[in-house]
């Protein structure tokens, strides 16, 4: 398993249609576009700026049936190529054909979120939908290497057809800000700051129940970022704060006044968390930004530990508010 970097001889020149599901102002999707626009001699891109799925769907769908594969050299179906492929078997077949497994339907809905129970009818129709939908590409994208090889070896494919994109911050946003200082370098109390979309497999639970630890401190300050629901029991305490929602341009704001930040994974018992990179780690390394994150697989690929990386015991709360304590010197 390679870089994406590896797979540019494969659309150098070539004319390539690229199809997304997801909304086309999604990182993913941009950074893809991207790197096809710079190396395809012509690119045409199948997408919607619809903030309904269903309606973005309806959109592709339309559009591929009414596009032609005659000036097309290579197609790359994005975010979600469950939703196209296997519906397009035969149009699509005509070219080679890349996709970006970004996403498993099985591994999402059944080992992740646990929607349905594994082993029942609707599970064996997600895991057929992921194999079927590998088993027409001639290339598969992945976000780390240890997806890539869980992905390879469930579905019964060949590692040879895998390669490796990493996410990255969009560092337009996401870089030091110089004047931006931390609140530790106006007053004594240091800041952690933690935000997320809070999905179970980020572990947020983990971080509420360290945040415990330092009810009674007055050295520490935390800062909560995204939708938590008041039924994860987040702990009120002087020293935490909990904001919903923020843009990116006030995010970046906030991170650039943090003193250390949790990255994670933190959920002990989601084997997805351990194959993942958060999409969060890369914008607190575009931001130069001291980091804890889970001790998984993943986020070995990209990280060593030094004093900028910390690694701790996933799904243990109290490892985390001792790497805490640990990085600011408390006893």
């Amino acid at each position: 398993m390679e870089k994406f970097e590896s797979l540019s001889i494969h659309f150098q020149g070539k004319r390539v249609l690229y199809i997304t599901t997801k909304n086309l102002d999604y990182i993913r999707v941009t950074q893809e576009i991207d790197f096809l626009r710079q190396r395809a001699a012509s690119l045409t891109v199948i997408g919607s700026a619809s903030r309904s799925y269903p309606k973005r769907l309806a959109h592709v769908w339309l559009s591929l049936m009414k596009q032609s594969m005659s000036d097309i050299d290579v197609t790359f179906v994005g975010f979600a190529p469950q939703l196209v492929v296997p519906f397009f078997k035969s149009k699509l077949k005509k070219r080679q054909l890349f996709i970006d497994f970004f996403i498993s339907v099985y591994d999402t809905m059944i080992m992740d979120r646990k929607k349905f129970k594994d082993g029942g009818v609707i599970a064996k129709l997600c895991h057929s939908l992921d194999e079927a939908t590998l088993k027409r590409a001639d290339y598969v994208v992945c976000d780390t290497k240890a997806h890539g090889q869980f992905f390879a070896e469930e579905f019964k494919q060949s590692e040879d057809k895998f390669f490796v994109y990493y996410l990255h911050a969009d560092e337009s946003i996401y870089h030091p800000m110089e004047g931006l200082e931390s609140d530790a370098s106006r007053s004594s109390i240091k800041k952690v700051l933690y935000f997320g979309s809070i999905l179970n497999l980020q572990g947020v639970d983990m971080i509420l129940d360290a945040l415990k630890e330092f009810a009674e401190d007055d050295r520490v300050s935390f800062e909560i970022i995204g939708p938590i629901s008041d039924k994860m029991q987040k702990p009120i305490q002087p020293n935490v704060t909990y904001i919903d929602w923020l843009s990116q341009e006030d995010l970046a704001k906030h991170i650039a006044t943090a003193d250390l930040c949790l990255a994670g994974h933190f959920s002990g018992d989601i084997m997805k968390a351990k194959r993942t990179i958060p999409g969060k780690a890369y914008i607190y390394e575009a931001m130069e930004k001291p980091m804890i994150l889970g001790d998984g697989m993943a986020n070995h690929e990209l990280f060593t530990a030094d004093e900028r990386h910390i690694f701790v015991e996933m799904g243990n709360p109290k490892a985390l508010a001792n790497a805490i304590k640990d990085y600011f010197e408390y006893e």
